[in-house]
């Protein structure tokens, strides 16, 4: 049994000392001081020897448990900081290797040119005013003189959601919402979004960005008129910049007119944009219907007015030679990033 307890001591401390990783250390324990283990099993036959024996042999059955139990702790300490170390090494990170580096967004483009329009407005006095895209039909038509059955409402393309509720088809109804609300004086823009039935195109979309313009007040003449958009298109497109107007119908203003700008690309002088004519067509305006005035609560006899409106994507368009609408809704990344 000396022998024997010997043989355990010596290939127990030699499989502890080649033991690999914490797992085999797992496996020597076991093996050793296991239930089924040599040492347990050593115990076990000590019932063999003779009475008086059994006391010494006990001892250094117990004394080889601790020694073993006591190299099995400091081989797992070693081996514990061994995988540690190793682990850390594979994941270390190089804060010195160059990263990839973080694209940072931009503003859209027609994000930017409404900001610049509605700085422009504000700074003439006006007042920015947003209204639902979910329009009544007494706003979004009849108020604005279009009658149920009116002609003019074909022209609209309009996406109804009820015989009363439609998509609104331009931000007029938030200037019919003012006037039946308030009192002239009255200068107010209308940004939003508005939806008319329509297949889209090069130029054309279901779903387009307006920016409407509203002054009421004693005296307001198309001289006003004219001297807002002058000062609209020089501040947009720079100096040199002007209006003309062509005559024109809308049932809400009398008189109406289309509005061109001079070409901002050759400043009057012919190109392949304006298409040799210098003028480039942008809005439509007028003075402000007095049977409009009248079904708002206005007396037209005291009080006159001018209406503008403007499609931000068409701005937009002139304004950084975008040759088609489709381009702004695409979110094609190399296109958006040219406005960073």
């Amino acid at each position: 049994m000396q022998e024997k307890l010997q043989s355990i001591r010596e290939r127990a401390l030699e499989r502890l000392n080649q033991a690999a990783d914490t797992g085999v250390l797992e496996q020597i324990r076991v093996a050793v001081l296991g239930k089924k283990g040599e040492l347990t099993a050593l115990l076990r036959s000590m019932g063999q020897l003779a009475p008086e024996e059994r006391p010494a042999m006990g001892q250094k059955v117990n004394e080889l448990r601790a020694l073993i139990e006591e190299k099995l702790a400091e081989r797992e300490r070693a081996l514990k900081e061994r995988e540690k170390e190793a682990r850390l090494q594979k994941e270390a990170i190089d804060v010195t290797l160059p990263v990839q580096p973080r694209t940072s967004g931009a503003m859209h483009p027609c994000s930017i040119v409404l900001d610049q329009l509605l700085t422009i407005f504000t700074g003439m006095g006006f007042e920015v005013v947003e209204g639902p895209e979910v329009e009544y039909d007494h706003y979004n038509f009849e108020l604005l003189n279009l009658p149920k059955n009116h002609p003019a409402r074909d022209a609209q393309d309009t996406f109804y959601i009820d015989d009363n509720i439609v998509l609104r088809t331009h931000t007029s109804p938030v200037q019919a919402r003012i006037m039946t609300t308030r009192k002239p004086p009255i200068r107010i823009v209308c940004p939003g979004r508005t939806y008319r039935v329509d297949e889209a195109d090069a130029t054309h979309s279901p779903v387009f960005q307006q920016i409407e313009g509203l002054v009421i007040d004693e005296g307001i003449s198309m001289s006003d008129l004219k001297g807002t958009l002058d000062a609209f298109a020089s501040r947009l497109y720079g100096e040199g910049i002007t209006t003309r107007f062509r005559p024109s119908y809308f049932p809400f203003t009398e008189p109406s007119a289309e509005v061109d700008l001079t070409c901002a690309n050759c400043k009057g002088a012919g190109c392949r944009v304006c298409k040799g004519t210098g003028w480039i067509e942008v809005l439509g305006a007028g003075m402000v219907n007095p049977k409009v005035l009248e079904m708002c609560g206005i007396d037209p006899g005291k009080y006159t007015g001018f209406a503008f409106g403007i499609g931000i994507e068409r701005i937009t368009m002139l304004k950084y030679g975008v040759p088609n609408m489709k381009y702004l809704w695409e979110n094609d990344v190399r296109f958006l990033k040219q406005f960073r």
